[in-house]
């Protein structure tokens, strides 16, 4: 990596970035994007190579006059114009930004208000599934506080940065800049994991303010200012996800981080991720110990966000993150966490916390639990943990029972017999999807 002083923006200059050479990169872009198949190549048969060809050497030519912006980039620029130019050589077949990619590492200098810039062949994850070409800039958000934080909660590979400017793919509700996204020729260590807490932030704080108005909520005082706050809910999610993302790798029978090349039944994903935020849950109250101010944010935002914003956004096809707050409505429910009478809801705060926790402590107890069964008994445990909670499918064929699965197959074919909404969304999510439709179009490409 270069030693050269990275450049920094202001929050203020962040947002108000214009360049020409960015505007020129943007539309070369732009240009190819629909050239491009899903895998990120191009098909002659349906293009003109010399027309992508030529926006290609507008790609490098901007990329090589925004590089004194990016000075302490210098490898990972140049390279990935050789990587974008092998591209072109090859015809446009499916990309390779390998070499690139490794050369691409902004978890090696977390500074407030650096600032970098990325373009690869990828997907955008929640956003674009095709590994278009895409271009973003992105601004560290790394305050003395959050560092000093990093130091107890220790992940190296954690970088929560701001948009400055970004492509069509990220105009959607992407929120992850993620190496694992990035086209390359075989899989690479993955050293950094970029998460968006400003549009985090941004996304939370519009829907939650619509679910309360909607919903009738009373909030208690230190909530309402959390939705009315974009920094302070932009510093309560990244410390969220700072302790949430350290937790996929610790405790009992712990996925693979992040959990990717897995394929296993699409709730236990939704358990994996919930099990990061029922722990960051618990973790708020040795915050508040230790005198740290956003412990009780933090326990709305996880609250509210699953609650009212993961299970209607997205499509119901194996929806793992809106599982996890079906099963915490779930749980309140029928515990009187909460009550909705007279499309009212309410919640009782005495009972909400301590039903929380209980609910870590069962999916932790599922997870001790998995360490001496099989995979399959565990699949079959977690089934029916989830079904406790939350009602399935009428045409469910894992709801019919152990006996009838092929246990004796292959775990493809017990995979393949999942329907792609098992979990369907109940009244309460059904309505709210419906009446909140139009405020989440408005989420996306939000920034702040």
């Amino acid at each position: 990596m270069s030693d050269i002083s990275p450049v920094t923006l202001d929050q203020g200059e962040a947002q108000t970035f214009t360049d020409a050479s960015w505007f020129k990169l943007v539309d070369a872009i732009e240009t190819l994007r629909p050239m491009q198949e899903k895998d990120g190549s191009i098909d002659g048969s349906k293009n003109d190579l010399s027309v992508a060809a030529s926006e290609v050497q507008l790609v490098i030519e901007a990329i090589t006059e925004l590089a004194p912006k990016f000075a302490q980039q210098e490898q990972y620029l140049n390279q990935v114009q050789l990587d974008i130019k092998a591209w072109a050589d090859s015809e446009f077949q499916v990309p390779d930004f390998y070499d690139s990619l490794e050369l691409f590492r902004p978890d090696l200098d977390r500074r407030d208000g650096v600032v970098n810039l990325a373009v690869f062949a990828m997907y955008t994850q929640n956003g674009n599934p095709n590994r278009n070409l895409e271009a973003v800039i992105t601004r560290s958000f790394w305050p003395d506080w959050l560092a000093k934080q990093e130091e107890v909660y220790q992940n190296s590979a954690f970088v929560p940065i701001e948009f400055v400017a970004f492509t069509q793919g990220y105009n959607t509700n992407s929120a992850v800049l993620f190496p694992e996204t990035v086209a390359t020729r075989e899989v690479s260590d993955y050293h950094w994991g970029g998460i968006f807490c400003d549009r985090e932030a941004a996304r939370f704080r519009l829907v939650t303010s619509a679910a309360k108005e909607l919903l009738h909520i009373q909030l208690p005082a230190d909530a309402e200012e959390l939705l009315n706050d974009q920094l302070l809910a932009q510093e309560t999610y990244a410390l969220w996800d700072l302790i949430h993302d350290r937790t996929h790798s610790t405790g009992d029978l712990p996925f693979d981080p992040f959990m990717i090349k897995q394929r296993m039944p699409y709730w236990m994903y939704g358990l994996e991720e919930l099990r990061c935020d029922l722990g960051t849950f618990r973790e708020t109250f040795k915050l508040d110990e230790q005198g740290e101010r956003l412990g009780k944010y933090i326990r709305f935002a996880i609250l509210f966000d699953r609650l009212f914003r993961f299970p209607i956004t997205g499509p119901r096809a194996r929806n793992y993150d809106g599982l996890g707050g079906q099963i915490i409505f779930s749980n309140l429910l029928r515990h009187g966490g909460l009550t909705w009478t007279n499309n009212k809801l309410t919640l009782d705060w005495d009972k909400v916390n301590p039903l929380m926790i209980d609910l870590c402590e069962q999916v932790e107890k599922l997870y001790h639990d998995g360490i001496n069964r099989s995979k399959l008994s565990q699949w079959l445990a977690t089934y029916e943990f989830v079904v406790d909670l939350v009602e399935p499918h009428p045409a469910s064929n894992w709801a019919k029972g152990s006996e009838q699965l092929p246990l004796d197959g292959e775990p493809k074919d017990l995979l393949n017999l999942i329907l792609d909404d098992e979990f369907p969304l109940n009244v309460f999510y059904d309505t709210l999807s419906r009446k909140l439709k139009n405020v989440l179009v408005e989420t996306k490409g939000i920034t702040a």
